[in-house]
């Protein structure tokens, strides 16, 4: 019973967590990131500051938070470690992708991919995000070398990690910037798989050519 209470808890945080983030989303675009205050996202939402602030600690959290750096870790952290490090990172971010997107479409834009794309540009065109984006970055470099776990325990094993990561975020930040730029037309993993494959060779990643 406790777990089921648990479990009940979690999902309406989650529904919370979505529905303050959407209208934050919405609100950000239509009027403008510094134009719009937490007090704003809150009345549309319908909840108080205080519940924003316990969901979101930042105003830019209120873009940037997602499931990504739980999705990554958790792929790397089952991935077998007899594959090459660059693959099992960057198969990470693809999956990570697929998920966030809603596995892809063949004309229009998922309900997922119009929301990622609609934050995307916001920490593009939006200084304060773009700062907040590259702490966001250097997290999740870290959630890759903890996902990986005894494997990077040796200082020099660890620096490699970090190094390999740190690319492979690179790429996967060129492939975020030419999806915005194309509307989404072209799949979000597919363009990471692209990514991937021109800085470490099309070997690394499966990007689905018959080629």
């Amino acid at each position: 019973m406790a777990d089921r209470h648990t479990t009940l808890r979690a999902k309406r945080r989650a529904e919370t967590q979505h529905t303050i983030q959407a209208h934050a989303v919405r609100l950000f675009t239509e009027r403008g990131y510094d134009a719009t205050t937490v007090t704003d996202v809150a009345e549309a939402a319908g909840v108080s500051p205080m519940t924003v602030y316990r969901h979101f600690p930042t105003k830019e959290d209120l873009v940037l938070v997602d499931q990504r750096d739980r999705l990554v870790a958790e792929r790397i952290a089952a991935s077998s470690a007899a594959q090459p490090l660059v693959r099992r990172i960057g198969t990470a971010l693809i999956d990570a992708a697929t998920t966030l997107t809603g596995g892809g479409h063949e004309d229009d834009l998922t309900a997922n991919e119009q929301f990622l794309l609609a934050r995307l540009r916001l920490v593009i065109s939006t200084p304060a995000l773009r700062a907040k984006h590259l702490d966001n970055h250097y997290a999740l470099q870290q959630a890759i070398v903890d996902a990986l776990g005894d494997e990077a325990t040796d200082p020099d094993t660890a620096f490699h990690i970090q190094a390999a990561a740190s690319a492979c975020l690179a790429a996967m930040h060129t492939a975020l910037v030419r999806w915005a730029e194309d509307d989404g037309r072209t799949e979000l993993p597919e363009l990471i798989a692209k990514a991937l494959a021109a800085a470490f060779g099309d070997d690394v990643v499966d990007t689905g050519s018959d080629e």
